[in-house]
């Protein structure tokens, strides 16, 4: 295969090209380096590019494959979102650096480097990862491949938007209501919000516990392969690689409309990329059926105070809160209103939410909803705008995302087509704590009926 079209293809197949000894690892990068620099002026997808680093890993990574040694991602150039440390280089989530550079690895980076996976670069956030779109003051927005009037999403913006421009096979996110299935959704690629605890973030919660890292691909099996390498601990089920090309059997899918605002409009376009979806898995043999989680409204005050508080304490680890954007110290200030004694109910209320969803789980096992509900944001829609407006805002498109944080439960983000203007769609699938199994075994089911890797944006 051509260099330029293995840029197309994945880091899974990326990863079989080298173990075949098709490429090498020092080439492959090399043409990576070279699409990057092709695109980047344009998307803004990294904040830091690590060319030298990245250059001594491929060489060590080659030798690695000369000596006979396999891993899932050896030799793969990978992107790293800026919000995991990453050895000599500051953690700049999305604003100017607040502390020195890391002395380590946070521990899925440590994971990615030592099964030789080649770390290009620190792909950009928004302001603390607070929004579903990326851009900010300090580092401007980064461009959604489709169109560049549009953002690719967030917090993830900068991985989604370099893994749709073929410049990255898979690269890491991170999910606190949506931000990874976000940017896979506005960049027509696959997602994984991962279980609570999968993968090791460190000794701290982030945003008490809504949050966790996940992988986005081209391809089920480039986020599956990745999840292979960091993930804590494996569960009943073997390799996730595997998973993602196995039949997942007859299942029971709950389509619901519900969240716990009601149930919102969805633009038309959207809508239908459900209802097809649905039918595309009843053609695959599953059974697709009507039916809402018994949750009521509680998880949206939940996640709220979870979310507020999280940030405040985020923010309050800060040498220097003064240089975060002004929305950013907004919503900290609500956050530090927010008593302890509020936060503990919050967190203790949610397993009564677990017990009501392991009823629902014994009857269906998967969820099908919406991913956005509406149109994508263009560049700049919420520049200027203070906490309130852009909380008020946001909040029309997300309200599908959220509660599957509160709960710590795994989501796959599949691309649904795109919409009337060339824009990616996506949908949700939602299954109870550890079935990411059976969530990449559906995915990559709908991938082989329906494959849409194939589609490249005009750059």
């Amino acid at each position: 295969m051509d260099l330029d079209e293995l840029l197309w293809a994945g880091a899974d197949a990326q990863a079989q090209a080298l173990r075949d000894g098709t490429v090498s690892a020092p080439d492959l990068l090399e043409a990576v380096l070279r699409r990057l620099d092709a695109v980047n002026s344009r998307l803004n997808l990294f904040r830091i590019v690590y060319t030298d680093e990245a250059r001594a890993q491929a060489a060590a990574a080659q030798r690695r494959l000369e000596a006979g040694e396999r891993t899932p991602l050896l030799g793969v150039p990978l992107a790293v979102k800026d919000d995991l440390d990453v050895t000599g280089d500051i953690t700049g989530m999305g604003g100017r650096a607040q502390f020195a550079p890391a002395e380590e690895d946070a521990p899925a980076v440590a994971r990615l480097r030592a099964a030789g996976a080649v770390l290009v670069g620190h792909t950009n956030t928004p302001d603390r990862c607070l929004w579903p779109f990326t851009e900010t003051l300090t580092h401007g927005a980064t461009r959604n491949p489709w169109n560049l009037d549009h953002t690719p999403g967030g917090s993830s913006g900068g991985s989604a938007a370099a893994v749709a421009a073929g410049v990255v096979g898979a690269a890491t996110g991170s999910d606190g209501g949506g931000s990874v299935r976000i940017p896979a959704g506005f960049c027509g690629i696959f997602g994984l919000k991962t279980t609570r605890g999968l993968i090791d973030m460190g000794p701290e919660e982030h945003w008490h516990g809504l949050a966790g890292v996940g992988p986005l691909g081209r391809r089920v099996a480039d986020a599956a392969a990745m999840l292979d390498v960091v993930a804590e601990e494996d569960h009943p089920g073997g390799l996730y690689r595997d998973s993602a090309d196995a039949d997942p059997g007859r299942l029971r899918i709950a389509l619901s409309w519900w969240t716990p605002l009601g149930k919102p409009p969805v633009e038309a376009q959207r809508k239908q990329a459900v209802r097809e979806t649905a039918e595309r898995l009843r053609a695959l043999g599953h059974e697709v059926v009507d039916a809402d989680p018994p949750l009521g409204p509680r998880p949206s005050p939940q996640f709220l105070v979870r979310y507020l508080r999280g940030v405040a304490d985020d923010v309050a680890q800060l040498p220097h809160p003064e240089w975060l954007e002004p929305r950013t110290r907004r919503i900290a200030a609500m956050g530090r209103r927010i008593p302890d004694r509020v936060l503990a109910r919050a967190r203790a209320a949610e397993s009564d939410l677990d017990d009501r969803m392991r009823g629902f789980f014994a009857d269906h096992d998967v969820i099908l909803q919406p991913g956005w509900t509406g149109r994508q944001p263009r560049i700049g829609r919420y520049h200027g705008s203070g906490a309130s407006a852009t909380l008020a805002g946001v909040s029309i498109g997300i309200p599908y995302f959220p509660t599957w944080n509160v709960l710590g439960y795994p989501v796959a983000a599949v691309p649904a087509g795109r919409d009337s203007g060339g824009l990616p769609m996506g949908v949700q699938l939602v299954g109870p704590s550890f079935s990411e199994h059976r969530l990449l075994s559906l995915a990559g089911q709908l991938e082989r009926a329906h494959p849409w890797a194939g589609e490249r944006p005009p750059l």
